[in-house]
């Protein structure tokens, strides 16, 4: 189910029109698509960041317009904390759209517990999938990686009709023996002692 966003017209633009709107909980945003004219909203802050978080992308904007729609992008501060301007795209729920999708591990490898570590090698990828269909994530479970096993694109489980634009053969985790350094880095990474460059010996203090 879509998270639902309230919007309103938002007749002032520019700069100092954002920034007040912005201290006052909102966020700029425009919806555009679909060969139709784009219009100026603001959004409360804290119910749209709350849908992002969650990875949400697909969302029903009620108020001034009623419609769905997919975030398209997002413009965040500087520490990535607070959206400052978001753009809306016109969709209906059964158009095939491409996004980008975040890769996540769930459960413990059995593979560890053999001496091996796990490596996280593909952490999103490009899907499209009906709009009505897009994933917050797409979870993998290791809860059968064993040493030297790994799980590729091509098994990751999707929505239906839904495709990836990676390789299939190119791997998403795996679980291998940690890499040991060489005899030599081992021995030049033991700390010795350290050599006193101009040290003099200490004699009697001088009587004044």
């Amino acid at each position: 189910m879509a998270d639902e966003l309230n919007v309103e017209l938002r007749e002032d633009t520019g700069k100092h029109k954002n920034r007040r709107l912005r201290k006052a909980g909102g966020v700029p945003a425009v919806l555009y698509g679909h060969g139709l004219d784009n219009i100026c909203l603001s959004v409360s802050a804290e119910p749209l960041e709350a849908a992002v978080r969650r990875g949400s992308r697909l969302v029903s904007l009620t108020g001034a317009v009623n419609e769905s729609a997919f975030v398209r992008e997002l413009q965040w501060d500087t520490w990535s904390t607070h959206v400052l301007h978001v753009d809306f795209t016109r969709v209906a729920a059964d158009e095939t759209v491409e996004v980008r999708i975040a890769v996540e591990l769930r459960g413990e490898a059995p593979g560890v517990r053999e001496g091996g570590v796990v490596e996280h090698l593909i952490h999103e990828v490009n899907m499209k999938c009906l709009a009505i269909a897009i994933p917050e994530k797409i979870r993998v479970n290791v809860n059968s990686l064993n040493l030297d096993g790994s799980i590729t694109v091509g098994d990751l489980v999707l929505p239906e009709d839904a495709t990836v634009a990676e390789n299939a053969d190119a791997v998403v985790v795996q679980c291998v023996l940690p890499t040991e350094l060489p005899d030599e880095f081992e021995a030049e990474g033991v700390p010795g002692e350290p050599e006193v460059i101009g040290a003099k010996e200490e004699g009697p203090a001088e009587e004044s």
